[in-house]
């Protein structure tokens, strides 16, 4: 991962990296390096968690285009700052993108601007559930932002609204 930013299934690091208490596991054997990894694992994860907007877990598919290359993958997460795309091929940090996207159910579709703030790259012959990007939208417009607000809160409230009984 890059950038010091994680998601939902790799947080960040704590303040200060873990290099640091890498050698000093190494140099005092194996017993504290497991000690130090399960305190690190232990940390609640909102205390790891930079974001400052609640995240929706979704599956919609979304298209991001720059000035010479066009993705096709698909957001897995949302709130109203910016998405995670799910891709094995994630786009340089800082390249600025346009992002092409309906969500099933809403009136029409999103065209917005975006930064690639972090990338969980793929890493072969290691575990990586969840490689991608994570992009942060860029210049929206109120009316946007409104839009993107709306989706998200109608999406919560009907995963949350009472299941009837017959």
């Amino acid at each position: 991962m890059t950038g010091g930013r994680g998601d939902s299934n790799h947080p960040p690091e704590a303040p200060g990296g873990s290099s640091g208490s890498r050698a000093q596991a190494s140099a005092h054997g194996d017993a504290n390096h497991a000690d130090e990894e399960a305190e690190r694992e232990s940390l609640a994860p909102d205390s790891l968690d930079r974001r400052s907007s609640e995240r929706l877990d979704v599956t919609w598919l979304v298209d991001c285009e720059t000035d010479d290359t066009f993705l096709y993958a698909s957001i897995t997460n949302i709130s109203e700052m910016g998405i995670f795309v799910r891709t094995t091929q994630p786009l340089s940090i800082g390249t600025r993108l346009t992002l092409r996207f309906s969500p099933p159910g809403s009136d029409g579709s999103y065209v917005l601007e975006g930064t690639v703030q972090w990338v969980n790259e793929v890493r072969p012959l290691h575990d990586n559930p969840n490689p991608g990007m994570g992009i942060r939208f860029v210049d929206l417009t109120p009316d946007d932002r409104e839009r993107i607000v709306d989706t998200i809160r109608t999406i919560a409230y009907i995963r949350d609204a009472p299941v009837a009984s017959n």
